[in-house]
């Protein structure tokens, strides 16, 4: 986990394996994979063809773009069915969740969560807290599906208020209202993390 390339060629996706009761998730999913395809870029997602995950990787899929699923066999009947999953670009199959994360981690050079439920939300976290203890600087982002992640917005804002947040600005992510907007964030974000170490490097020369 100590990778720290700034070049974006895959971007792992979190979301939930069912539909919701907002339509517009799932539309959200399959624009995601829309956008993700139109730029060029694999998705990694955790290989569920279920409810918004299926949607993203339909949407990916549709665009011609590339798709990398990655699931623990004991999920495959509950997130997935057998056929679709050979539709698939890449399907690896992992013996337990703790190396999906992993794998999904190491395939991925940034995280976005779009609406899902406690596993959606465990996953991006773990990410923000490995980001907090200096593991990586991969842009994370929230998208934030008619304001699905406010809540968790305000729960930072009250624990950096509170001074449990002390390694707060390694623990940025992103917030972007429109899915359209997620793909230039990222890149946006990654050059800048490129020109702030370039910049380093030539202090460094320097001394």
């Amino acid at each position: 986990m100590t990778e720290q390339s700034v070049s974006i060629r895959s971007i792992c996706v979190y979301c939930g394996s069912r539909p919701g009761r907002d339509p517009s998730h799932m539309a959200a999913g399959r624009a995601l994979g829309r956008e993700i395809a139109e730029y060029g870029l694999r998705l990694v997602y955790g290989g569920g063809t279920k409810g918004i995950m299926g949607a993203v990787a339909s949407g990916v899929l549709a665009g011609g773009g590339q798709v990398t699923g990655i699931i623990p066999e004991f999920l495959i009947d509950m997130e997935a069915t057998r056929h679709s999953l050979g539709q698939l670009n890449e399907l690896i199959v992992t013996p337990d969740m703790h190396a999906r994360k992993h794998t999904m981690f190491e395939r991925s050079d940034a995280f976005v969560a779009l609406p899902g439920g406690i596993g959606t939300l465990e996953e991006i976290v773990e990410i923000m807290t490995w980001a907090q203890l200096g593991r990586h600087e991969k842009p994370m982002v929230f998208a934030n599906v008619n304001g699905f992640w406010d809540p968790m917005m305000e729960l930072m804002r009250h624990m950096t208020e509170e001074g449990f947040l002390h390694t707060a600005h390694r623990v940025q992510p992103l917030v972007v209202d429109e899915i359209s907007g997620i793909i230039p964030a990222i890149m946006a974000q990654a050059s800048q993390l490129a020109a702030d170490r370039n910049g380093e490097d030539e202090v460094i020369s320097k001394m």
